[in-house]
């Protein structure tokens, strides 16, 4: 390790030697920076999970325009909006379709006992272009009474009966007091706020939520003529639509808006969000207290160094030098016990926790980040002192 120290800073590896002389203490501070990294990348896996698991179910839509009630907070957290704006929207220039979409939570019990809930989307089974294509091959089907199709990610159904639905078999069970039959599946994948969804026609939609109406929907989907800007149809629909009721966003602003306040506004993200700054925090003390503790060993062979004219650069590139050794060697455990841990969530949990190339760079860019500035305000002192009072 020293030879290629050696080689890359072009000078003997000091730092290096001084992190190295004492084995428990390097340890002991990987140890800490593989802590810390470990705390933020399963933060950052949580709130990535949470933010992909709240855009999830545009996937399965193939739409330009989404117009909703102003009560609304995301997707799948809707208030209900009058089908009669979908008439008036069908007369602005620019738009070619339209279709209302209803979304409802039903919570199931299966025959072994287990409690699973679905988020369940009704569509018109004879409109396939609003939605995925994947999902447009089978919503034919969906016109037969009380069929749906299961998302074969969802938490609580076991593996084999999923298997059993992509061979062919449909599966059914009970829901407010009527017989489902999921006859295949889709891939969209477990979220915070079901175990999973299933996609229906909307005719078996309103026999499951009795109470629900076709004229009071959740969204309306819009699609735009070919070659038409959709943000210039959308600023034509909040012309003619009531502002104070209804909102119009394009499909790319309603999930940026999703995520915002999934981030921001909901108490989930919020604690995710300060779990990374604590993750931080930690690093920053740990590698804080390491090389304070170094400097404050070795005052003496620094005060020597000083009186031979070597000015602040050196011993700041030493510390530094242990700053990146650190980051480095904490970075690499951490990042291997996050990918075990987020292996495992997935497994118990089905949460989509992935560990992705940009999430794995920017935490060793933030470790090394950290780190340097632990290693610079260690420093302060000796930058201060003058070299006969350090003897």
């Amino acid at each position: 390790m020293s030879k290629l120290l050696s080689l890359l800073f072009g000078r003997l590896p000091i730092g290096w030697l001084q992190l190295s002389h004492s084995k428990g203490r390097l340890i002991a501070a990987v140890s800490g920076v593989a802590f810390a990294n470990l705390l933020v990348f399963m933060q950052l896996g949580i709130m990535g999970a949470l933010n992909n698991s709240t855009i999830a179910p545009y996937a399965l839509l193939d739409t330009d325009i989404i117009v909703s009630s102003q009560a609304g907070n995301t997707l799948t957290d809707s208030d209900n909006i009058a089908q009669v704006w979908m008439f008036q929207a069908l007369g602005v220039p620019g738009v070619s379709a339209a279709m209302p979409i209803y979304i409802g939570n039903l919570p199931i019990t299966l025959d072994d006992g287990t409690s699973v809930t679905l988020l369940v989307f009704g569509v018109d089974a004879t409109k396939p272009a609003f939605v995925s294509r994947a999902i447009a091959q089978l919503l034919g089907q969906l016109t037969i009474e009380n069929t749906a199709l299961i998302d074969k990610g969802t938490r609580g159904i076991p593996p084999d009966v999923i298997a059993d639905i992509i061979a062919g078999n449909a599966f059914s069970f009970e829901a407010n007091g009527r017989t489902i039959s999921a006859i295949a599946t889709m891939d969209v994948g477990g979220g915070f706020l079901a175990d999973g969804m299933i996609v229906t026609s909307d005719q078996s939609f309103f026999r499951l939520f009795a109470a629900r109406s076709s004229a009071a929907s959740n969204h309306i989907l819009l699609q735009v003529d070919e070659g038409v800007s959709h943000d210039a149809v959308a600023t034509r629909l909040r012309a003619i639509l009531p502002a104070h009721s209804v909102k119009v966003q394009t499909v790319q602003e309603a999930a940026g808006a999703d995520l915002a306040f999934m981030s921001t506004q909901r108490p989930t993200g919020i604690i995710f969000g300060f779990g990374v700054f604590m993750g931080i925090l930690v690093g920053l003390v740990i590698v804080y207290q390491v090389l304070s503790t170094d400097v404050a060993d070795h005052l003496g062979e620094y005060a020597t160094f000083k009186a031979m004219g070597y000015g602040s650069s050196f011993f700041l590139g030493i510390v530094f030098e242990e700053a990146i050794v650190l980051a480095v060697f904490g970075f690499i455990p951490g990042l291997i016990v996050s990918m075990g841990l987020y292996a495992g969530l997935v497994s118990v949990t089905g949460l989509p926790v992935e560990m992705d190339v940009g999430r794995a760079v920017l935490v060793f860019l933030g470790t090394l980040t950290a780190c340097t500035i632990s290693g610079a305000i260690a420093t302060r002192r000796l930058a201060r002192a003058d070299p006969a009072d350090l003897f």
